[in-house]
């Protein structure tokens, strides 16, 4: 594999203001009420009165080595080679769900016709040299999107940063 493509996301600057749910699903034509190929789950943490609340925004981890590819029997689930992303080809989903037991954080949604959906990553914006809607919306910069090593190097430095005492997160250009 060329490259790994992945998404980071930083529950400190997360507001909960749910705009890379509504992005995705407008992108991709989904119904309010549905499916969520991205989703805004809350986390509380501790006990009074030292309680601690963050925001996660959740998808397809786009795994290396993804459990779904060898759960699904009717090989609709694949791993492009160029950048790592894990597609789905709905013309071979049946809807068996094996995709959705396999998973570790239960990722895999079902239409109403009972076929597996999941993010793509936007492909189609990729195609035209743009990042998914997701992160181009997140008004904090609170996800990102790059390959493995661009993010490993960021999360090392925002780490490094937080450890010297100045947690602020500086702006990194994004493809």
């Amino acid at each position: 594999m060329s490259k790994q493509y992945i998404f980071y996301h930083d529950p400190e600057r997360c507001i909960k203001c749910f705009a890379c749910e509504v992005a995705c699903k407008q992108w991709h034509g989904i119904k309010a009420g549905t499916i969520k190929l991205r989703k805004v789950e809350e986390v509380t943490a501790g006990s009074f009165p030292d309680v601690k609340r963050t925001f996660h925004s959740i998808s397809c981890m786009h795994c290396v080595k993804p459990r779904c590819i060898g759960a699904c029997l009717q090989g609709a689930i694949s791993k492009r080679e160029e950048d790592g992303i894990v597609i789905v080809d709905t013309n071979k989903c049946n809807g068996c769900r094996s995709c959705l037991e396999a998973c570790p954080i239960g990722i895999p949604q079902f239409d109403e016709d009972g076929i597996m959906r999941k993010c793509d990553m936007c492909l189609d914006r990729m195609g035209n040299g743009q990042q998914p809607l997701c992160v181009a919306t997140c008004p904090t910069q609170a996800l990102k999107w790059g390959t493995i090593k661009e993010l490993s190097d960021f999360a090392n430095k925002k780490s490094h940063r937080k450890s010297m005492g100045n947690d602020h997160i500086s702006n990194v250009t994004q493809k």
